[in-house]
């Protein structure tokens, strides 16, 4: 069963992070994603919309159907999605190089959190990326 990491642990990873592709970003300003992905930016993160429907930039920035679209290395993959649809959002994580998958608050994938830690990847599950910046790290 996967355990998060220590809350200091987690302060470290968000505090050498920059990047987050935000996994299920919804163009909405109403929709959660939108509201964290703005949230992100105005700590300081360049954000990366993940979203095959996007057609065009959301929040200033241009969209891609996958993390490995991206540009560079991405640091975050926060992933909005159902629980029972990480899986490939995981695979996707892991060929793209990022360092660690974010699962956001009651998205759940014991499988995918295996498989993103057995590549190297470093695995928050069920934790909300701007509660926990916010609390932890808040510059």
């Amino acid at each position: 069963m996967h355990q998060n990491p220590s809350r200091d642990e987690i302060r470290a990873l968000l505090s050498a992070s920059k990047t987050v592709a935000v996994v299920g970003l919804s163009e909405r300003p109403y929709r959660t994603s939108h509201a964290i992905a703005r949230a992100l930016q105005g700590f300081g993160f360049e954000i990366f919309p993940v979203n095959p429907y996007l057609t065009g930039p959301v929040l200033g920035a241009e969209p891609f159907s996958r993390v490995q679209e991206i540009p560079g290395r991405v640091d975050v993959v926060d992933v909005f999605r159902r629980s029972e649809e990480v899986m490939p959002v995981a695979r996707d994580a892991v060929d793209a190089g990022a360092r660690i998958l974010w699962m956001q608050s009651g998205v759940v994938n014991e499988e995918a959190a295996a498989y993103a830690r057995e590549h190297g990847l470093t695995v928050v599950m069920d934790r909300c990326i701007k509660v926990d910046y916010a609390s932890l790290v808040g510059r």
